[in-house]
């Protein structure tokens, strides 16, 4: 059972989402809040794995509320639902250690598939948000042998987690087995001095703002 927590102003949205989890078998929403201001005591008791988080929300933003989550907790992983599109809010909530990016416009059945796929190792994010992450790579700003020294598999590999994919689709993809795939990325977090997805995304991203 995967174990979601919402955090959303929107109260119809709210409820909308409560009773599509409870129609699912294998989530369970186990708590939901309007705002921020209590969130680490409320996660704290309901031990969500997953966190569905809107950005626009009163009093303290949801990019804020990535950044007060990973200081608080290790394991909890943030999906960011938001109407926002624009690249500064995707890169500043990819940053801030979200692993996935849905925007509200989202089909229900989608929203499900993007949880299931973040608790199996994927990095869910809507069409349109994965193409402007890979625009922001190939729009002047690739990578290099000498940036990371990673090997040309390993950066295929890094593009596909910044695409979305799961470990076994990015097998797959490759030809490769799941625990090559593994190792793989695991020569990648120690290269980038990271150790989850969102840190290695966030950590190109920075090194490509600060060129």
């Amino acid at each position: 059972m995967i174990r979601v927590g919402i955090v959303e102003d929107n109260q119809i949205l709210l409820k909308s989402m409560e009773q599509l989890f409870a129609q699912t078998d294998d989530i369970q929403c186990v708590a939901s809040v309007k705002n921020l201001l209590n969130v680490v005591s409320v996660f704290q008791k309901a031990k969500p794995d997953i966190v569905i988080m809107d950005i626009g929300l009163p009093d303290i933003s949801g990019i804020e509320g990535v950044r007060t989550l990973k200081n608080n907790f290790d394991n909890i992983q943030i999906l960011m639902f938001t109407v926002f599109e624009d690249d500064e809010k995707i890169f500043e909530a990819i940053r801030e250690g979200a692993s996935g990016y849905l925007l509200k416009k989202t089909r229900p059945q989608e929203i499900i598939d993007a949880i299931r796929e973040l608790d199996q190792g994927g990095s869910p994010m809507s069409p349109s948000v994965a193409r402007r992450v890979i625009q922001y790579f190939q729009g002047g700003s690739q990578l290099k042998e000498e940036d990371f020294q990673l090997t040309t598999r390993e950066k295929e590999i890094l593009f596909s987690l910044v695409d979305g994919l799961s470990y076994k689709k990015i097998a797959d993809k490759y030809y490769l087995s799941v625990h090559t795939i593994r190792k793989h990325i695991s020569n990648i977090y120690e290269k980038l001095h990271v150790h989850s997805k969102s840190q290695a995304v966030a950590r190109i991203l920075n090194s490509q703002n600060n060129k």
